[in-house]
């Protein structure tokens, strides 16, 4: 392999002489994290403008006999009842050409599908996309499709947007969604129909996919070394902060399409400053466009005051191009292979436990508003702690708390009995806390683990097996009609066994970001000749030893 480009391998300097963390990083952050206020709006809302209202058929035509039914009386005779006495949500009896006096005296015995649609519960939601596309009875599992397409956008975003940045540029693959989700946003607001609807919030997923994958790392790559950890922390902390806001929204605005143009709303702010964000110098470096890299460092330290010494300038006008990383690096490289999986396999244990029971909050009993309330609210402090945490324990140890935690909080889920609504609410709750926090973790770790030349591609495929996991996570959800147990054990399971693995992860905490596959191969290899060279000389010890003996 060819030498580590001179200016790449001294950006830490660079960034030391430009302020690793003024006015120009702080806009930048702000600017970039913003945005993730909004993006729980969409994923979130799920638990809302999905959800089922209580129904039955439409039986309406017993009106034409006789129209002074009450409501009541209307049920009693043209619905059947389920053994607990509750009228039957896909039932009706068959219609008749009788009179409502032979109605009454003989009663309807034959039943039947809902001819005529469906009649909902509006005390809730006054509508939602299961009262408006009918998504009952027969269909009901089209609410379950809907969100996996939503999850497979995200998926496919991660996918797409992640390479297009290494090619592109962070800039780009951060602008690009933002436009996307205003104009698919309010799309699925109008949407006519349920096909419709799904290939708007498919395009959605795309759109938050891509700009959550790419915003972190753009922000990272122009912070300093011990403020790296700001840009995933507060993206989640934000997060934290919009969660709370849908559930005021959701519990005063209980119509689905409303909700959509109100999620717009903000977005459509957003794409008038995102054209500002400046691109990453890093980037641009190991491009080799090293004028357009110069022009934005001196603006940056022009914003923080700062002037920069001429021998830096020098060492940035005369960067000289090295060999560019690809996945390949990822796939061939012992080292970085070995970081890819373990980590990834983190990331995906922690999204699935997350993911069920962020979509299970309408089963644990307690109101739903409240409970995303809760939800929101304790994702604040857990990143707070974060920050602390990353700095004063490291990510190795972190990382591997927070997912032993969670597994093991989620595990005690099953040692409650289920009617204790308050008990469950709490573990779940609490489990949700460190999965959440573990997240935020995984989102810097895999930023440090891996060179400039590939930092994109690895943070976007990483982000896929994420993906993967919030669309199995209804998937596993369902499992609970075969046994309740199922889904809790299968998550937890899978993130005790990856906060093992985490063991064999190096620590990277105040460790200047890797620019190439072949500085983190000479470090690997540094570290195999002292654990050599450890072990030849206790050998040696051992055998003068023995031959003095």
């Amino acid at each position: 392999m060819s030498d580590v480009p001179p200016a790449m391998a001294d950006f830490g300097e660079i960034l030391r002489a430009v302020g690793d963390f003024g006015a120009f990083q702080k806009l930048l952050l702000v600017g970039l994290c913003l945005p993730n206020v909004i993006l729980p709006f969409h994923l979130y809302s799920f638990m809302f403008t999905q959800s089922g209202s209580p129904h039955h058929c439409n039986t309406d035509w017993i009106l034409q006999v006789s129209p002074n039914l009450t409501k009541e009386e209307q049920l009693n005779l043209t619905l059947p009842r389920n053994q607990d006495g509750s009228f039957k949500s896909c039932e009706m009896f068959v219609p008749v050409d009788w009179d409502i006096d032979s109605i009454r005296e003989h009663g309807l015995n034959q039943t039947t599908g809902c001819r005529n649609g469906w009649v909902y519960d509006t005390s809730v939601y006054k509508a939602t996309i299961v009262s408006d596309f009918d998504l009952v009875c027969d269909r009901a599992n089209f609410v379950g499709v809907a969100q996996m397409v939503f999850m497979g956008g995200i998926l496919f975003g991660s996918l797409i947007f992640g390479p297009l940045a290494e090619s592109f540029g962070r800039k780009r693959a951060t602008q690009i969604p933002v436009v996307l989700m205003v104009f698919f946003t309010v799309g699925t607001g109008l949407s006519p129909n349920f096909y419709v609807y799904l290939v708007t919030q498919f395009v959605v997923g795309v759109s938050y996919g891509g700009f959550r994958v790419n915003c972190i790392v753009l922000a990272t790559e122009w912070i300093g070394v011990t403020k790296r950890s700001y840009p995933s922390c507060l993206s989640q902390i934000f997060s934290g902060v919009g969660q709370s806001i849908l559930a005021g929204i959701a519990y005063l605005i209980r119509d689905w399409r409303i909700v959509q143009f109100i999620i717009a709303s903000p977005v459509a702010f957003v794409v008038l400053y995102i054209w500002l964000v400046p691109e990453s110098a890093r980037w641009l470096l190991d491009r080799g466009k090293t004028e357009e890299a110069k022009e934005l460092i001196l603006r940056a330290a022009a914003i923080n005051k700062r002037k920069i010494p001429d021998n830096i300038l020098e060492k940035v006008t005369n960067q000289k191009n090295g060999r560019r990383g690809n996945i390949i690096d990822l796939i061939t490289s012992p080292v970085l292979r070995k970081h890819f999986l373990i980590i990834t396999f983190g990331w995906f244990s922690l999204n699935l436990s997350y993911y069920c029971l962020t979509l299970n909050v309408g089963h644990f009993g307690m109101d739903i508003f409240l409970t995303q309330l809760i939800f929101g609210f304790t994702d604040i402090p857990a990143h707070i702690i974060c920050v602390w945490t990353l700095e004063a324990l490291g990510r190795k140890i972190s990382v591997m708390f927070t997912l032993l935690m969670g597994g093991f909080v989620c595990l005690m889920i099953l040692a409650v009995p289920q009617d204790n609504a308050i008990a469950i609410t709490a573990f779940a709750t609490t489990g949700r806390f460190f999965m959440n926090w573990a997240g935020t973790i995984c989102n810097i770790y895999v930023q440090e683990l891996f060179p400039t030349s590939i930092r994109q591609t690895s943070t976007g495929l990483g982000a896929i097996a994420t993906r993967i996991a919030g669309m199995l996570s209804p998937v596993l959800n369902l499992l609970a009609m075969y046994h309740w147990t199922i889904p809790t054990l299968v998550y937890s399971t899978c993130s005790l066994a990856s906060g093992a693995l985490c063991f064999m992860l190096p620590e990277t905490r105040r460790k200047e970001l890797p620019d190439s596959a072949d500085e983190l191969e000479r470090k690997g290899d540094v570290k195999t000749m002292k654990k050599n060279a450890s072990h030849a000389t206790t050998d040696q010890h051992q055998h003068l030893k023995s031959t003095k003996l």
